[in-house]
């Protein structure tokens, strides 16, 4: 009887422990590009001026990520730094950067009722995107690997994607479309057991530590198990709430606003430079 008691005490004490842990997961991210400079008709750029904004350009895509979460939600978001804003002059040229985000961005996901919310800015304006979470039909492996301190195992993804490159060369816009299989590896640790991860990854039994895709790598540097200061997940409040494909349809408009606002320039005069950055 007392042995029954005592198995019973461990269960309870055990339930408590999974539904009341929290973590902090710090994440670097890496996109390999495919760069090309070009300047307007008249311009004169040296070649030491080229390497310096290749330079500043791959920085713009190395970023710092923090992961809260606990055992059914979590948040994502950029670590605050300070950085230069887009566009802006640096040496009397203006670079006009295509495809690059703000830092303000807040990544809430839910697991237990698979469903996310996304804060995000386009312009100026606040958006809340809810939806339900990707579906990823991952493939597990036995393949394994050590992260820090922690035992990894392999899952790939596989799907088709529709890509858009879009390249501004002279002030001409050139625009293609065209359809690829994009392969997602993810390294994940049963020892943290959330189904969760970076971004959006979701769905693997254990916290992801590591992502391939496409160009993309996002790999963490950092967990901090029950930090003495309690963690705070609370879902974003404020922003015009839209669902996943009324975001994409609102995002194809303002890029199309924004090539047609290129090409009424093309004919402009000054040091301009144009960065394509294809993948």
């Amino acid at each position: 009887m007392k042995k029954s008691i005592t198995m019973l005490f461990l269960l309870i004490a055990t339930s408590l422990l999974a539904q009341s842990f929290q973590g902090k997961a710090i994440y670097k991210t890496h996109r390999k590009m495919d760069m090309k400079i070009g300047g307007q008709p008249g311009s004169t750029i040296s070649d030491a001026q080229k390497a310096q904004f290749e330079a500043m350009m791959k920085k713009q895509f190395q970023k710092t990520f923090v992961l809260t979460f606990n055992k059914d939600a979590s948040i994502y978001k950029e670590e605050k730094k300070l950085n230069a804003p887009a566009g802006m002059p640096v040496n009397g040229m203006k670079v006009m950067v295509m495809g690059s985000g703000g830092g303000s961005d807040v990544y809430y996901k839910n697991t237990k009722k698979n469903s996310f919310i996304n804060k995000t800015e386009i312009m100026g304006k606040r958006f809340l995107i809810k939806d339900k979470l990707p579906k990823y039909d991952w493939k597990l492996t036995s393949e394994t690997k050590n992260i820090g301190v922690y035992t990894c195992y392999k899952a790939t993804y596989t799907r088709e994607v529709e890509r858009m490159n879009m390249t501004v060369e002279d002030g001409d816009v050139k625009e293609k479309k065209e359809k690829v299989d994009v392969v997602t590896t993810a390294w994940y640790t049963p020892t943290i057991p959330v189904s969760n991860g970076p971004g959006n990854y979701a769905g693997l039994p254990g916290l992801i530590l590591e992502i391939h895709e496409g160009k993309q790598t996002i790999i963490c540097s950092e967990i901090v198990m029950n930090p003495k200061d309690k963690i705070k997940i609370e879902e974003p409040k404020k922003g015009k709430k839209v669902s996943q494909k009324q975001y994409e349809k609102i995002m194809a408009k303002k890029s199309k606003e924004m090539m047609d606002k290129f090409k009424s320039r093309r004919n402009s005069k000054g040091k301009n430079i144009e960065i394509r950055i294809g993948g």
